[in-house]
């Protein structure tokens, strides 16, 4: 390899690692890890769900992202959110239906690996079946779940 070809490397190398650093000890600021173990998980909106902050609030008015985690057999009845949200089933399958009330024949399934979008107001039904689900996901707060039927509130 001639001189010219050494120095040609040599400035390639340098300019990708201007372009792409590498990251040693702690993230910089702005930039978030975080392990499974390192996730705080917390009494959900709904009764028997638990949620865990990834980024941001779903209180506050701005861009959250959160891990909800659901119990096997659990249902949710015919609800709403004011935020439009995106979601991605991370672990076990779960369910979802469109509609004003619980139709078990509306439920669509959605394997670990799949993502759906769901429009702000949309009346929907959610349930796992026999195992728990683990999803994330991410909205523009802030946040609520709207039960169409209050006496039908999971306890």
């Amino acid at each position: 390899m001639n001189d010219s070809a050494i120095l040609g490397l040599a400035i390639a190398a340098t300019l990708y690692g201007l372009a792409f650093p590498t990251f040693g000890g702690d993230p910089p600021q702005g930039a978030v890890s975080l392990t499974p173990s390192q996730l705080t998980w917390a009494p959900g909106r709904v009764p028997g769900v638990e949620n865990a902050a990834l980024l941001g609030s779903s209180k506050a008015q701005r861009p959250y992202i959160e891990r909800v985690r659901f119990p096997a057999n659990f249902v949710i009845q015919a609800h709403t959110h004011p935020d439009q949200r995106s979601y991605t089933i991370l672990s076990g399958t779960w369910y979802i239906g469109y509609g004003d009330k619980f139709d078990e024949t509306k439920l669509q399934a959605l394997p670990a690996g799949s993502f759906y979008t769901e429009p702000a107001g949309v009346h929907h039904f959610v349930a796992s079946k026999d195992e728990p689900v683990v999803l994330q996901l991410s909205g523009m707060g802030p946040t609520a779940t709207q039960l169409l039927d209050q006496a039908k509130a999971p306890k």
